[in-house]
């Protein structure tokens, strides 16, 4: 799979030609299992529930084909099931250990799943987050010029730094956040290294700084 240009937030016809290689395609549209194929034709019209569906029923049968289950996970990924989706995704590097964008979304998978779900505690989701920084950590290693990696394992670390940097939570150490938010620093600029006009960026840097200087 080639993934270099991916963002999240970009419309399915773009996921389709950046997410499958000319032989991956071909291997899904040729592919003898009939949910297989409905699958791929519902994530490529953007009917992420039916994909999804689709392509759990093609399972167990298709569960060692890493290009079925980066779709699977995928869907789950656009459905807002963060935590199937991860371990779906974990599933893809288990068979793919060099595929830096399941990598890549099993950490953003979790990721979002510390930061916006209520029901898990203030442990697990230090636990997510650290799982995260380590998966961007890996994808960083398999693909170093590309800027996206830096950018969310920087995301991954400010949200770090302000889970455990906040007075009063089980967790809090300062210290630990102080570090969180020099790593947030060190791979935003990393990002503004690559391209220097990103004010989004430059703006993320003073925010992280300030979190960081008013620790208490």
């Amino acid at each position: 799979m080639n993934l270099k240009s991916l963002k999240l937030g970009l419309f399915t016809g773009v996921f389709a030609l950046v997410a499958l290689s000319a032989n991956a395609q071909q291997k899904q549209a040729e592919h003898s299992n009939a949910n297989v194929r409905m699958g791929q034709k519902a994530l490529l019209d953007g009917d992420f529930k039916n994909a999804e569906s689709y392509l759990t029923k093609a399972l167990p049968q298709e569960g060692k084909d890493p290009d079925v289950l980066y779709m699977l996970g995928y869907s789950q990924f656009q459905n807002g099931d963060y935590k199937k989706s991860a371990e779906t995704f974990g599933k893809v590097v288990a068979l793919s250990p060099k595929n830096a964008n399941a990598l890549y979304f099993k950490a953003k998978a979790n990721n979002t799943l510390a930061v916006q779900s209520n029901k898990v505690s203030a442990a697990n989701k230090e636990q997510l987050l650290r799982v995260a920084i380590e998966d961007y950590s890996k994808a960083i290693q398999i693909t170093p010029t590309d800027s996206k990696f830096y950018q969310n394992r920087a995301i991954a670390n400010r949200d770090l730094g302000i889970l455990i940097g906040t007075a009063g939570t089980p967790n809090y150490n300062k210290a630990m956040a102080t570090d969180a938010y020099n790593n947030a620093i060190k791979d935003y600029e990393k990002v503004l290294s690559f391209d220097s006009s990103k004010k989004d960026i430059q703006t993320e840097v003073k925010k992280a700084k300030v979190y960081r200087d008013n620790l208490k």
